[in-house]
């Protein structure tokens, strides 16, 4: 927060600004117009509503359908809450977001910004919404920076403009050799890339970047934690109107409270949680050898199901690394893992046939999605009829109970994924009507195949050839 005592520096900018300018003291380029005052009323009444981005992974950018990104998703929910067309404006660098924002080119910015006590003098920042860390990265195989003073002597580069850039400046008063390279020309991802291609040897940058590029560089490691418990939030320029302003911050309180913000991070970020070098590693080797092999019965079990086949891809990866000969302990069988019982529910007789086992599986879990409740939306519904296919859907409707009980949401996964661990536990279990399960293993088998398909989506999202983005399609 700022110095209660010292007023931001738009309350004094005409002053300040031409003191700086005739001392020499100011770069032409911070010298920012004040913008004109736009009210909430002024968005309804032209009915657009624009937001400044940065095209990344973690904030916007073009799927092969549509949108995509946490950030997009956000401000696609408040210009429906107005009922205003929404208009992203994208800049080619951080550095450029602030300027362009008191410039009034923007209602506001929503761009992963980091909230930093200069920045807050420049701008308003809502109520955070994400909070990240401050990670150096470095290439599996090399050598791990575990303390600051591990970063002396190493080739660092990161993106100019940006709050790594800055708190690299505060560390340099304690650590005075310590030396970095900023760069304007590369985003904080192509600078991920570099290090992985081993063209650089570290740079630093935020944990929720670091978190969607090694899924599907997992090479990628992570060292010292530069800067603990930063927060994200939505920049407005300095205007004395606060009604956009409070609308926004009302709408970013109102999606804490209900859940959805928990729901819209998991989505997103859930993944992380569940990532495994060896595991990931092990399954991109596999879709060069095995998956063409399957590729078409993917396709067309999606077709006839409509299912992301690329999601049938990686369920049946989890069951049975895409061998259709395996057998499970249990005695479950095939591509799809399927129980004797499953089997003769959908008549097929051969379960290490692979057609029938993939046609078979997919069916039944549009059968099990179908079960669930229609106030269900997407992609909860598919998460949830994950877990059933594994726990089976007694289980789950067990676990969305208890979830309900404990006063969360039993129609968002974020919150049910809590409590499935505790069917484990008798103080639990004894409460419901199915008894005992292995919660945590349905538990790790969503997380898995939410980890494949990310990483195959990715794969097939031809936007930039060498560090390939995310895109979660509704499914």
């Amino acid at each position: 927060m700022t110095d209660p005592d010292r007023p931001p520096l738009y309350k004094t900018w005409t002053p300040l600004v031409f003191a700086l300018i005739t001392l020499g003291a100011l770069p032409l380029f911070l010298v920012y117009d004040r913008p004109r005052e736009v009210a909430l009323e002024d968005i309804k009444e032209t009915g657009i509503l624009k937001v400044l981005t940065i095209n990344s992974p973690t904030t916007y950018y073009e799927g092969p359908e549509h949108p995509l990104g946490l950030e997009y998703d956000l401000v696609k929910g408040i210009a429906k809450k107005l009922d205003v067309e929404l208009v992203m404006e994208t800049t080619d660098t951080v550095a450029s977001i602030l300027p362009r924002l008191t410039r009034g080119d923007a209602h506001f910015a929503a761009a992963g910004l980091i909230v930093t006590k200069e920045r807050e003098q420049l701008v308003r920042f809502t109520p955070a919404y994400q909070e990240i860390q401050q990670q150096a990265v470095y290439l599996r195989g090399g050598t791990q920076p575990r303390t600051i003073e591990d970063l002396i002597g190493r080739e660092i580069k990161v993106v100019s403009g940006s709050s790594v850039a800055q708190r690299l400046s505060e560390l340099k008063s304690d650590h005075p050799e310590l030396k970095w390279e900023e760069t304007s020309e590369k985003t904080a991802e192509d600078l991920l890339y570099d290090v992985w291609t081993g063209e650089l040897d570290l740079t630093i940058s935020d944990s929720n970047i670091i978190a969607v590029v090694r899924q599907h560089h997992p090479e990628l490691h992570t060292g010292v934690t530069i800067k603990e418990s930063e927060k994200l939030a939505w920049a407005f320029p300095p205007t004395s109107d606060d009604s956009v302003f409070n609308a926004a911050s009302e709408y970013l309180k109102e999606l804490n409270d209900s859940g959805e913000l928990k729901s819209l991070l998991d989505r997103y970020y859930g993944t992380a949680d569940s990532f495994n070098y060896i595991n990931v590693s092990k399954f991109r080797q596999r879709v060069s050898t095995l998956l063409p092999n399957f590729e078409d019965l993917f396709k067309q079990a999606g077709e006839e199901s409509g299912i992301d086949w690329r999601l049938i891809a990686a369920q049946a990866y989890q069951e049975s690394q895409w061998n259709p000969k395996a057998v499970s302990p249990t005695g479950v069988k095939g591509m799809m893992q399927l129980t004797q019982d499953t089997a003769d529910f959908l008549k097929i007789e051969n379960r290490e046939d692979p057609v029938a086992s993939v046609m078979g599986g997919a069916k039944f879990l549009k059968q099990l999605s179908g079960r669930l409740p229609e106030r269900i939306t997407e992609p909860d519904r598919t998460w949830l009829a994950l877990a059933s296919y594994n726990i089976g859907f007694g289980h789950l409707e067990d676990a969305r109970v208890l979830t309900d009980k404990s006063g969360k949401n039993p129609d968002k996964w974020a919150d049910v994924k809590e409590f499935l661990p505790y069917l484990a536990k008798p103080e639990w279990y004894e409460q419901t009507k199915y008894g005992q399960a292995r919660g945590e293993e349905a538990l790790a088998y969503v997380s898995r195949i939410r980890t494949f398909y990310d990483v195959l989506v990715k794969m097939s999202v031809k936007q930039k050839p060498e560090l390939l983005k995310l895109d979660l399609p509704a499914l």
